[in-house]
């Protein structure tokens, strides 16, 4: 349930802080950052409970970041024309960047926790290996599409080109869900109330999201065709041949 806190909050703090981010995203990187190492640095050395236990649940859990790429993916869902997309949308980059930087402190801490387990010959569940080598593709996939985001790269990039990479974020965005579900999955079938809530949370979103999706794309097109409807004479209309 931390999860849907954290998402509502997210979207509200997006919403608020839409001018700032734009203004000055650099501020916003710098923040993501230093909060990184601050994890990073805690993870090894240690911090005061009131400090470790919001970086625990934000980065180790990675869903301060999670809750960042959901707003960013929904943004497409979005009716182009309505005052939210018009809202976010400038900031879709920024915020994708800044969820990139906050994810790859949880990333690094995990891989120095699993690596020496699973190279090192020690006892590891199928679910967790699985999960693991799923996150090795999520590792290459979000380095491939962060390092998209930023507008120099995207500028020295063909139009055509970055638009393909960037339709990465689809198949990026499901291999999130299964890789949740390969690590919560077991101890929900055992009757654990939190996975079962985490279960039931962020099967809203993805499954939500994927339906949001598929209903925008096929409003999108139907949008697109309609001018060529309306541009094609019927048989009951004479087409106008005044040069």
């Amino acid at each position: 349930m931390d999860f849907a806190i954290i998402l509502l909050v997210t979207i509200a703090a997006c919403f608020a802080l839409r001018n700032p981010v734009k203004a000055c995203p650099t501020a916003f990187y710098a923040v993501a950052i230093a909060v990184d190492v601050l994890f990073v640095f805690g993870s090894t050395v240690g911090l005061p409970r009131a400090v470790w236990s919001p970086l625990f649940v934000l980065i180790q859990k990675c869903e301060l970041s999670l809750a960042l790429f959901v707003v960013v993916m929904f943004i497409g869902c979005l009716a182009k024309e309505s005052r939210a997309c018009k809202w976010l949308k400038p900031i879709r980059s920024e915020l994708s960047i800044i969820a990139w930087f906050l994810s790859l402190g949880h990333m690094a801490v995990y891989l120095e926790s699993y690596l020496p387990r699973i190279f090192g010959g020690g006892a590891i569940s199928g679910n967790v290996l699985g999960a693991f080598a799923l996150a090795i593709v999520l590792l290459v996939l979000l380095i491939v599409l962060g390092v998209t985001s930023f507008a120099f790269v995207k500028k020295a990039m063909r139009t055509e080109t970055w638009k393909k990479v960037q339709k990465l974020a689809y198949p990026f965005f499901g291999l999130v869900y299964v890789h949740l579900l390969l690590m919560l999955l077991p101890s929900a079938l055992h009757g654990g109330l939190a996975a079962q809530a985490s279960v039931a949370v962020y099967s809203v979103v993805f499954v939500g999201y994927g339906l949001c999706r598929t209903g925008r794309a096929l409003l999108d097109r139907q949008d697109a065709a309609a001018p060529a409807k309306a541009s094609t004479p019927s048989f009951s209309e004479e087409p106008d041949l005044v040069s």
